[in-house]
């Protein structure tokens, strides 16, 4: 097989000469499914192997093996009579896959996948061309199971697909860091109500496996998970991901985790884990807002979905989160709301605060990292302050956070202790704090902050969203002294 980074270039390249194809996202929806049957089809050789019985979902003629090969024979599908099969054969069919409750996940997924997903190209020697650079990939020339992720997560950076499609997908450093805090054990359940591509579930997946023995844990590993996804593109990605790190009936569904009345949640809907990154940024509408009790429903995304995850989130259970600051500092009666609730009935035991460009180049949101439990109300907050490692300005495409840069927080989770900050007075890199400090403080989570802020020249869009932010900063700081005032002379406070 030819070097990975000069096969994705030639299938761009090809695809850039395609009339229906515009911009990164659709090249990676349109290799994705191309991947998906590949991938798929190499699967069911698998289960084939392990049933005497295995009977395929995928009519005959839609398998990988008898369309999308081409043994140099010339008898392949292509030009005009490829574009008709693929387009009024195979999307067709495996549209109306007939599935039910009774089908199993690894089947159904078939149908699912192709619901909502599109054959952009228009020229059918174009797309033989793409098809046979991504058959050629020899799968089974890789070490297991995880080779073949790390294959797929390699066309996920070359294909930039983050910044195209709209998506700000979680760095790799940050999920394994998450899912490490938060000990996964065979056995537990985990979920992520908003899992975009499956980072969160790979990072759990791959810490399990440093616990599988037996085939019954494989078993145990492979039903551990649970994700949402709302929308169809990372949808697509999450469950090519997991078919390649080997879970044959990835849990996955195609919906929103948010039009669910959380008040109805029982304890057969409870994780002992939860891992998220949920969509921050976002408004939602009335119709949302309204499966939420009242004092929760604000319209702000990432808050509805702090609030599925505490009614979701069993007894002793543990959650790991990544929110904005907007969370943090927000007094809106909401955000107030939803912090009164998670310090009453969680114990937030640590607040990680990452720099302002983990995510960059795509958001420059300000973010961190919120540890809680259901063991009981919160006594004290620890904060962690994480710095720009050394000859670094910021995080970018090309120079993205890794583990290593982390490593000082994974030594002093083990070992916590206060720690000044040399360079401004009265400031830390890392504190606690007790429940009744926050509280005093009108819930404000906005600790140990950066004293130092490095130049850097910001896109049009992200100066607008920094300005934004700041914006949203100074605004709450305003309505707090208003506050004090009212107070003072004895108004409604």
């Amino acid at each position: 097989m030819k070097n990975l980074s000069s096969l994705v270039k030639s299938i761009r390249n090809i695809m850039r000469n395609d009339p229906g194809i515009n911009g990164d996202a659709q090249r990676m929806e349109q290799i994705i499914w191309i991947l998906f049957l590949k991938v798929y089809s190499i699967r069911e050789e698998n289960w084939e192997f392990d049933e005497d019985n295995y009977i395929s979902i995928i009519p005959e003629e839609c398998q990988w093996s008898n369309w999308a090969v081409d043994n140099g024979t010339g008898k392949a599908l292509t030009g005009d009579k490829l574009l008709d099969f693929v387009n009024n054969t195979l999307f067709k069919k495996l549209r109306e896959i007939p599935v039910t409750r009774e089908t199993p996940v690894r089947k159904a997924i078939v149908q699912t996948m192709f619901a909502e997903a599109n054959q952009y190209m228009k020229d059918g020697v174009l797309l033989r061309q793409v098809i046979n650079l991504i058959d050629s990939i020899d799968l089974y020339d890789y070490d297991g199971i995880h080779a073949m992720g790390n294959l797929y997560e390699s066309f996920l950076r070359e294909l930039q697909s983050a910044g195209s499609s709209g998506e700000f997908y979680t760095p790799r450093a940050i999920t394994d860091f998450m899912a490490e805090r938060i000990e996964p054990h065979l056995g537990e359940t985990m979920a992520d109500f908003a899992c975009g591509t499956g980072g969160f579930i790979v990072s759990w997946i791959k810490q399990l496996d440093k616990q599988v023995k037996t085939a019954e844990d494989i078993k145990l590993r492979n039903h551990s998970i649970y994700g949402v996804e709302k929308k169809q593109f990372p949808y697509m990605l999450a469950i090519t991901n997991l078919l390649l790190h080997g879970v044959d009936e990835p849990n996955i569904v195609h919906g929103n985790s948010l039009t669910h009345n959380v008040l109805d949640y029982t304890e057969a809907d409870a994780f002992d884990k939860i891992l998220m990154n949920p969509p921050y940024g976002g408004s939602e509408k009335k119709n949302v807002q309204s499966y939420f009790p009242k004092d929760l429903a604000g319209s702000e995304t990432a808050d509805l979905f702090m609030s599925v995850i505490m009614y979701r989130l069993k007894p002793n259970g543990r959650a790991a989160v990544v929110l904005p600051d907007g969370f943090l500092f927000g007094t809106d009666n909401t955000k107030l709301n939803i912090k009164k609730k998670l310090l009453s009935e969680f114990n937030l035991h640590t607040v990680v605060r990452l720099p302002q460009s983990v995510f960059a180049p795509y958001t420059g949101i300000t973010t961190n990292i919120l540890f809680f439990d259901k063991t009981g109300p919160t006594k004290e907050t620890w904060f962690y302050r994480v710095d720009m490692p050394e000859g670094y300005k910021h995080f970018s495409k090309t120079k993205p956070i890794k583990l290593d840069h982390l490593k000082p927080c994974q030594l002093w989770w083990k070992n916590r202790k206060v720690i000044r900050d040399t360079k401004g007075e009265n400031s830390y890199k890392a504190n606690k704090y007790s429940a009744e400090d926050i509280k005093a403080n009108n819930y404000n989570l906005d600790l140990c902050g950066y004293p130092t802020v490095e130049e850097e020249i910001l896109s049009p869009e992200e100066t607008i969203l920094h300005f934004q932010e700041k914006r949203a900063i100074l605004n709450n700081k305003i309505d707090r002294q208003i506050k004090k005032i009212e107070a003072l002379l004895g108004g409604d406070a």
